[in-house]
């Protein structure tokens, strides 16, 4: 190579290493999101038992309020057969 092609090589070299290193960069970036992105949506197995768990709990408490309410149906139904049967006092 003579020296005058070598001298436009040097400065081609120059700007291009920045370039290279901003695209491999990004494609580092990338690739570290789609990792990342993959571990999330594939819940670990405790995960799972722990969701399980969750929804039998919510299960359970959902049961009790149903009989709590229908305990609380109940007596106000026998609150208003008592003020109902009581007869009324005229002064």
């Amino acid at each position: 190579m003579d020296r005058h092609a070598l001298a436009m090589l040097i400065p081609i070299i120059a700007l291009s290493i920045p370039v290279v290193a901003i695209v491999m960069g990004s494609m580092v970036k990338m690739a570290r999101f789609k990792a990342e992105a993959q571990r999330v949506a594939l819940p670990s197995p405790e995960t799972d038992a722990r969701i399980a768990q969750l929804e039998d709990e919510v299960h359970t408490i959902r049961q009790e309020l149903t009989e709590t309410q229908e305990r609380l149906d109940f007596t106000e139904r026998l609150l208003a057969k008592r003020t109902d049967a009581r007869p009324e006092i005229r002064g």
